[in-house]
């Protein structure tokens, strides 16, 4: 017996499939920020850098005093609804500076590492992709670098250049680049031996194309994880060289250099100290809860 449609059943049916036709296929990434999603601390961390990125934006429009804007009445003062985070030896409001400092501390960190992850990445997917005598060359000169500490070699080369913003930069990016050049290495030599990457080789994918097209996104995981925790050291690293009188020093508002200002103001002006303090530690405690969750999130273990 043939099935009667009713108006009401075809409906029906036109909304199922369209229901259907909203479902959205499963894909790696996906299923990653699921996961991801899941993990509160790695919302809360992302959610705070978040707010750093747009407060650097729009720093101008945050901030009520001028970096400095000196109001010499006014030095030494406890927060206060005039000025949230008190004021400094020169009458400078710290909350201003503060937020200005994000624009310096943030971009500085990011920079460093993508420098870093650009050559010495590079480096360490060539070692890996072609191996041999090739992968011997590189890996033995990032050996020696790496046999000194990033921090002291970045010393050596800050106290060398000078100070500055490119010099600082250019100090952490060298410091730091043999431990990166690693890690993509290890994330390529993990996929290289795929069959989609023989697969690739055999419909004649040449070497650039291979490692781009296929051995990177494959082995994107533990290197954006790699970078999250890196960015998070290398605003340490800045902030130390800052308050070492390394790096970017007064009177500009870096995160460091304001803790080396306010270093002889312990006793009488602690708050001078402590919340350009609790900032590097909100940053840095920020970035690596996020890269917590987004390490847990790629590892293909926890499908």
């Amino acid at each position: 017996m043939a099935k009667l449609y009713t108006p009401a059943m075809a409906k029906i049916e036109k909304k199922r499939a369209k229901r259907k036709g909203k479902v959205r296929p499963s894909t790696p990434g996906r299923e990653a920020w699921k996961r991801l999603r899941r993990n509160r601390l790695a919302i809360a961390g992302m959610i705070i850098l978040i707010a750093l990125i747009l407060v650097a934006f729009f720093a101008d429009f945050i901030a009520p005093y001028g970096i400095d804007e000196q109001m010499l009445k006014e030095r030494n003062q406890t927060p206060s609804s005039k000025h949230l985070m008190g004021t400094d030896n020169y009458g400078r409001d710290i909350f201003s500076r503060i937020i200005y400092g994000t624009r310096i501390s943030l971009p500085i960190g990011f920079i460093c590492v993508i420098i870093a992850f650009a050559f010495g990445g590079t480096l360490g997917a060539i070692a890996a992709y072609y191996g041999g005598k090739v992968d011997n060359v590189i890996m033995r000169i990032m050996d020696i670098f790496q046999s000194i500490p990033p921090m002291l070699m970045a010393i050596a080369i800050a106290a060398s250049l000078g100070n500055g913003v490119v010099n600082l930069v250019f100090a952490i990016s060298i410091s730091t680049m043999p431990a990166r050049s690693r890690i993509v290495r290890a994330a390529i030599l993990t996929v290289k031996r795929n069959d989609y990457i023989e697969s690739a080789r055999a419909i004649g994918a040449n070497s650039s194309r291979l490692l781009i097209k296929y051995m990177l996104p494959n082995a994107i995981g533990p290197i954006l994880t790699s970078f999250t925790f890196s960015v998070a050291t290398a605003i340490l690293t800045v902030s130390s060289l800052s308050y070492i009188g390394l790096g970017i020093t007064a009177p500009t508002p870096e995160w460091g250099s304001m803790l080396s200002a306010g270093k002889e103001l312990m006793r009488q002006a602690p708050h001078v100290l402590i919340f350009p303090g609790l900032m590097i530690m909100i940053t840095v405690l920020a970035l690596n809860l996020f890269g917590d969750g987004l390490r847990d999130a790629l590892d293909p273990r926890l499908k």
